[in-house]
């Protein structure tokens, strides 16, 4: 076949467009609104709209979701890894007490949390971002919503849950942590269980909050007692499951 006969290889989203080949932009919907220029004044505005748009549609398919546990990890972790069976299985304990698994819908343990998730026959949501590199929707995913925006996808992480549990992971689970914790520190929300499971892997970040910024006054020493530490899956899920969870 020739190479003008050939399907393409390469598929980008941008919330519900679908681009293949020489259609795809190479620059992402944040990007473009983020850069400016001399055009902002006419652009900008029409943008409200397309931000509104994907607020109306999160808001649409969530509303009726029910209690659910978003959970956060690294989309590079491989089936097969100690952190994949350890997202999967926490994942079918949430289901089995009542609860959807919310993630961001990619590889990796986001992958690992869906696949628990659906396969305990529960609900398995997948928040999914466009990105200037191929990240499609995981296939264990059973109500998912691409997003242009990432914080327009970080609401919705945070508006339909209950808690959070965060694997190893990187910047991306890094926002998506200290976005949690801030909200609970500022007191917008109350009684929001953060886990960070592997203490290996987080140990130094938590040993520097301890030191380097509560000693320099930056966070009041209460502060780094609002989110628990565990290796342990089942002490996971029974701190983001009690009822009115809060920080011990």
């Amino acid at each position: 076949m020739s190479e003008a006969g050939r399907p393409p290889d390469r598929q980008a989203t941008a919330g519900p467009v679908i681009r293949r080949g020489d259609q795809i932009d190479g620059r992402t919907t944040d990007q473009r609104l983020l850069e400016g220029g001399h055009s902002w004044m006419h652009d900008d505005p029409w943008r409200v709209l397309r931000i509104q748009a994907e607020f109306v549609e999160g808001f649409g398919a969530l509303d009726e979701l029910g209690p659910a546990i978003s959970m956060f990890g690294s989309a590079r972790a491989g089936r097969g890894t100690p952190e994949y069976a350890q997202a999967e299985y926490m994942a079918r304990e949430l289901v089995s007490r009542g609860l959807a698994v919310i993630t961001g819908g990619g590889p990796g343990i986001m992958e690992a949390a869906n696949r628990g998730a659906h396969e305990a026959g529960g609900c398995s949501v997948g928040l999914g971002i466009e990105l200037p590199f191929e990240q499609t929707m995981n296939r264990y995913v059973n109500l998912g919503v691409n997003f242009r925006y990432f914080f327009a996808r970080k609401v919705m992480f945070l508006k339909y849950a209950q808690g959070f549990i965060a694997m190893p992971g990187g910047f991306g689970t890094l926002d998506e942590l200290f976005e949690a914790l801030t909200l609970i520190q500022t007191r917008k929300v109350m009684d929001f269980p953060v886990v960070l499971f592997g203490s290996g892997y987080w140990r130094g970040l938590v040993d520097w909050l301890r030191t380097s910024v509560t000693g320099s006054g930056c966070i009041n020493p209460e502060d780094v007692d609002i989110f628990h530490v565990t290796d342990d899956p089942d002490e996971a899920v029974r701190i983001v499951t009690r009822a009115g969870a809060g920080p011990d």
